[in-house]
Order: C-alpha cells, then sequence, then structure tokens
C-alpha cells in the first residue's frame, strides 16, 4: 500500500511538493446519482420549475465547481483546467452525472471531478427541495483517472 503524502515525517499536514514532477496531460472521470421521486424529475424535464432550468443550472455549477476545488480542500493545488464536462442525465428515479476534467500539468484533477459531481447533484437538491426533501445523493466515486507516474486506474 503507497503512504499517504499529506503528511511530513513528524505527521503534520503539508502541500505535497509536485514541482519536480513531469508535465503529462491528466485526465479523471467521476459519477453520481440523486434520486428523487418521478414527479420532482417530471417537473425538472417539463422545464416547469420556478426556478428555471435546473439541469443547466447544475451544468454550470458544477463547472465552477470543479475550477474552484483548491479553494475548498485544504491541500488540493490550484490547477490550470483544460476542459470540464459535466453530463446530467435523467433516469427513470433520478439524474446520474459524469464529470469529465482535464489538465496539462503535475497533478491529477480527480478531486476536481469529484468536486464537479457533488456540486452538481447538490445544485439539484437545492433548486428541488421544496417539492422533494427526500432526494438522495448517492454512489458519488472516480471510475477513471489517467496520465501521471502512477498511470491509468479504472474502477
Amino acid at each position: 500500500m503507497s503512504q499517504l503524502t499529506h503528511f511530513n515525517q513528524a505527521g503534520e499536514a503539508h502541500m505535497v511538493d509536485v514541482g519536480q514532477k513531469a508535465n503529462t496531460e491528466r485526465v479523471a472521470i467521476a459519477e453520481g446519482f440523486i434520486s428523487m421521486q418521478a414527479q420532482t424529475l417530471n417537473l425538472i424535464m417539463a422545464g416547469k420549475h420556478k426556478k428555471g432550468d435546473v439541469l443547466g443550472i447544475a451544468r454550470i455549477a458544477g463547472i465552477m465547481a470543479a475550477k474552484k476545488t483548491s479553494e475548498l480542500i485544504p491541500l488540493c493545488h490550484p490547477l490550470m483546467l483544460t476542459h470540464i464536462t459535466v453530463d446530467l442525465q435523467p433516469r427513470q428515479n433520478g439524474v446520474h452525472c459524469q464529470t469529465i476534467v482535464k489538465t496539462a500539468g503535475q497533478t491529477g484533477v480527480e478531486m476536481e471531478a469529484l468536486n464537479a459531481v457533488q456540486i452538481a447533484l447538490l445544485t439539484i437538491y437545492d433548486m428541488c427541495k421544496a417539492v422533494d426533501r427526500g432526494m438522495t445523493i448517492e454512489r458519488v466515486r472516480l471510475q477513471k483517472k489517467s496520465g501521471g507516474k502512477s498511470g491509468t486506474w479504472e474502477r
């Protein structure tokens, strides 16, 4: 098993020095799901929600979240992201979210992809909570990452 990298030899939290790492293309794909009542999904899909285009706003929120990850997670490096995709697909009992985040850099983008999923789904919850407080965000996970010294990992 690998060592935890965010702790120094004294056990203190620190930001990892990535200065000597090679710049490589790095990609992360994450996913999650928000389950909801059929009526809530119908309201979203019919475009009749009082707050507007729920999925469109959630998509923008996910993109913004990926860009701001280092401001929310203390030891994440600020990254120059080259591409962010937030795909929201209605399913029988909710909405599936998949994000793809890319950069050419010295550290990976897994946290950015996961953060984008969480915030996109939280935005759906926020916009729809007045009609369905029982929505559940679930199965948020990394699907795949590539690039860097560790190469490709896939679920």
